[in-house]
């Protein structure tokens, strides 16, 4: 039998990413996300609920979340199911699904994602320089002459065909 555990979230960060470290030193980031499902009840009253989702990185992954990711922001979120289990301080067992973040991709450009912080971009590469051997003198170029370009055509009604 196969199996497979995919999950594929949009929401919003519900508080800052929180990090922390293993004993190996591997960098773990949490979060929360809240993902509102809105419909139309059949009252044809508007409903909506929110699920709030907790998750975790790792890596790389953590590092970049904790760095940029702020409460409010949204946030694409892939990765897999995982039940976590433990015991209270009370002695009672509890547990709870997280999503395991492997890929996320900030979403938006609102005011949240303007005041986060940019990093200059590295300066480009200086050109190579030119040889210093004289050259030898230019051959003419031929010339050609390229066609115009057909005149764009309107669509019916002089309107603009939405894709």
């Amino acid at each position: 039998m196969a199996n497979y555990n995919k999950v594929i979230l949009i929401g919003n960060l519900t508080r800052d990413p929180q990090m922390s470290y293993l004993p190996s030193q591997t960098p773990v980031v949490e979060f929360g996300m809240a993902v509102n499902r809105r419909w139309r009840g059949q009252d044809n009253q508007q409903k909506e609920e929110t699920c709030f989702i907790d998750c975790r990185a790792y890596g790389r992954t953590a590092e970049t979340l904790n760095q940029y990711a702020k409460k409010g922001n949204p946030l694409l979120v892939e990765g897999r199911l995982q039940y976590d289990t433990w015991e209270g301080k009370d002695g009672v067992k509890r547990s709870k699904h997280r999503v395991f973040v492997e890929r996320f991709q900030f979403l938006g450009t609102g005011r949240a994602a303007a005041q986060a912080p940019r990093q200059a971009a590295p300066p480009a590469p200086a050109a190579p320089s030119a040889p210093s051997a004289p050259s030898a003198p230019a051959e003419p170029a031929e010339e050609f002459a390229e066609p115009a370009p057909p005149p764009e055509e309107e669509a019916p009604g002089g309107e603009d065909i939405p894709f």
